[in-house]
């Protein structure tokens, strides 16, 4: 498990360039068992070249069969104890849209979603994934719920179905749970607090979700929409992590096009790097900003959109999509490259998985291991062994030449 404060004292700073690159959800699942992974099944002969010229494993984000969220699979690719850092979606969001999130906030990530209004139970957790203007014009409305018992409750449009909720006063308490029950067929599930410092902030939270769902309701049914409801997942604070610059010297750059993760880069200390939403808009932003950061984490959200569809085909044409833009990116020629995703996310689970994450590490200084492409059963063969995410950026540091000797 990484140390930060070890990390720091040897970290030294060079002209060296670290490129981790974050395929959302990579890990996957044979639909059959004697058949391939979404990544097996990929024509990717550039992965596969860089794969033969590495050393791979795989690598597990959190701890053996916990199944993690993109929050702690993502910090603990940074560096951070996931256990001990843990960070929750609604900070992560409210960040991940530039909202200056202040020490007091109390924050959530929010997905509109559609209940049966006869039954109250939810038949789909995401709305239909509505377009990102009627998502924009219910928080419009939302934000006209308001609570006396804090000075503002703020509500932001996200992403399509995403949105987030600030309440910003005093007293305010996390230590709560979600709404979400991460299922159909069922209602959604009252906040709740974990401890009893956070009892009247849930039932803070749940007189404003009450409100909410009123006015959702009423507009849906005027406007023939789905999105006639909403859940709350991940309500916390700020917790003020140690940022990358302080710990490894590196001037940090993020590229992302979703929210949640510039989110986790800014928690990081990341500078949040302006990009467009398809793969190549992102080797664009690198290249643009290429001499001006020592690291770059550089994410692809759609291939774990695509397993949790269920998709198996679609999930593999965006690592295949991704593979053809591979050469541009190497083109840079960065010292040290690390490919790997934050989680394993199989078509046929339709959702995050605890499985590990195939993983492969390129410098001038690795052992290449014998792996000859870039997949589930290969890297189970690679020279890595069986890692965690956390122990990855202190080998990528070393690759770079920026760790200088313990002890004397």
């Amino acid at each position: 498990m990484t140390d930060l404060e070890l990390m720091s004292s040897l970290a030294e700073e060079e002209k060296t360039k670290i490129l981790l690159i974050v395929l959302d959800g990579l890990g996957g699942l044979p639909m059959t068992p004697e058949g391939p992974t979404e990544l097996e099944a990929a024509r990717t002969p550039n992965l596969d070249a860089l794969a033969a010229r590495s050393i791979c494993g795989l690598s597990t984000a959190v701890a053996p069969g916990i199944t993690p969220g993109s929050g702690p699979g993502h910090l603990s690719l940074f560096g951070y104890d996931p256990i001990k850092c843990l960070v929750k979606r609604g900070v992560l969001s409210a960040l991940g849209i530039g909202f200056d999130l202040q020490p007091e906030d109390l924050a959530a990530r929010g997905n509109f979603c559609s209940v049966d209004p006869e039954t109250g139970v939810i038949t789909d957790r995401r709305a239909g994934r509505i377009g990102s203007e009627l998502g924009a014009r219910l928080c419009e409305k939302l934000s006209q719920v308001q609570l006396a018992e804090v000075d503002q409750v703020f509500v932001k449009p996200v992403k399509e179905y995403r949105f987030t909720l600030i309440l910003r006063g005093a007293d305010l308490e996390d230590g709560l749970t979600d709404t979400d029950p991460q299922e159909t067929g069922v209602p959604p599930l009252p906040v709740k607090a974990t401890r009893p410092e956070a009892e009247e902030t849930a039932q803070l939270i749940n007189r404003w979700l009450d409100k909410a769902r009123e006015v959702l309701a009423a507009d849906a049914e005027e406007n023939d929409h789905p999105a006639n409801s909403c859940n709350l997942r991940g309500l916390s604070k700020e917790p003020g992590l140690p940022k990358m610059r302080e710990i490894y010297k590196l001037r940090c750059g993020a590229i992302a096009t979703y929210p949640m993760y510039r989110g986790v880069a800014k928690l990081a200390g990341m500078d949040i790097l302006p990009t467009g939403d398809a793969i190549e808009d992102e080797v664009e932003t690198l290249k643009e900003n290429w001499d001006d950061y020592d690291f770059f984490f550089f994410h692809v959200k759609k291939v774990d959109s695509r397993g949790e569809d269920g998709d198996f085909d679609a999930k593999a044409a965006v690592i295949e999509h991704f593979d053809q833009v591979l050469p541009d990116i190497m083109d840079l020629e960065p010292d040290v490259v690390i490919v790997t995703g934050d989680h394993s996310t199989p078509a046929i689970w339709k959702a995050h998985s605890w499985h590990e994450l195939p993983v492969l590490l390129w410098s001038r200084f690795i052992r290449p291991d014998g792996a000859r492409e870039f997949g589930e059963r290969a890297c189970m063969t690679g020279g890595l062994g069986h890692i965690n995410h956390v122990d990855l950026m202190p080998l990528a540091m070393a690759n770079a030449g920026r760790l200088a000797k313990y002890g004397a």
